[in-house]
């Protein structure tokens, strides 16, 4: 398995924003733009620099793969980043995606805990290392099956890098189109996983805030 070797070609378009107040800015990433800037100029166009055209002020808060879709939230204020950057350290933000993975999945619902660590000759991917890997766990329900693959909920309780691509690789279960760790990612549009939903408290008002961003696929 290796990475895509395609050149970095990000959509274009506008962002959808999904609540904005004071504090927050929330909105749906694209699939294939980075969160952040990569290294070298050719990667320097990211969610973070496009918000900032119309935000200055804008700071990041968490991170998204570039092939993964979905909700994503900045702060506006600093205040804002502090607490809502403790609120996912600490694990109060409850997340939740929608993939696409291989297979037809026969049981219901599981868990997965299986200790993730980078796979450093082959850096970026990861890989399970019960011995030097921290702890990642992913809560999963399969949602239905159809065409030789299933469509899962998927509620990490842990934010390990790559850790959702690779617990469903674990089960068996590679998600459909991963340049990484799916065999056959030419034959799909695109990588199939979502981050549909975040829950948590707002950082400062402390308003319980369920705020969604509709599954593309």
């Amino acid at each position: 398995m290796s990475g895509p070797s395609t050149p970095y070609d990000p959509p274009s378009g506008p962002i959808p924003v999904i609540h904005q107040d004071e504090h927050l800015l929330v909105v749906d990433k694209p699939e294939g733009l980075l969160s952040v800037p990569g290294r070298g100029p050719h990667l320097a166009d990211c969610l973070l620099s496009r918000l900032a055209e119309t935000h200055p002020e804008v700071l990041l808060c968490h991170r998204l793969d570039r092939d993964t879709s979905g909700i994503m939230v900045f702060a506006l204020t600093k205040e804002g980043q502090r607490k809502m950057g403790r609120m996912f350290e600490v694990k109060r933000v409850k997340k939740r995606y929608i993939a696409q993975v291989h297979g037809e999945v026969s049981e219901p619902a599981g868990v997965i805990d299986l200790p993730l660590i980078v796979d450093w000759p082959n850096r970026p991917l990861q890989h399970v290392n019960h011995e030097t890997g921290k702890k990642a766990v992913t809560d999963w329900q399969r949602i239905g099956v159809a065409d030789g693959a299933t469509r899962m909920r998927l509620m990490p309780r842990t934010g390990r890098s790559h850790q959702l691509r690779v617990h469903m690789l674990s089960l068996g279960h590679p998600i459909l189109g991963d340049p990484f760790y799916s065999d056959d990612a030419e034959a799909f549009p695109r990588m199939m996983l979502h981050a549909e939903g975040l829950k948590f408290e707002h950082p400062v008002s402390g308003q319980m805030m369920r705020l969604e961003a509709s599954c593309p696929f």
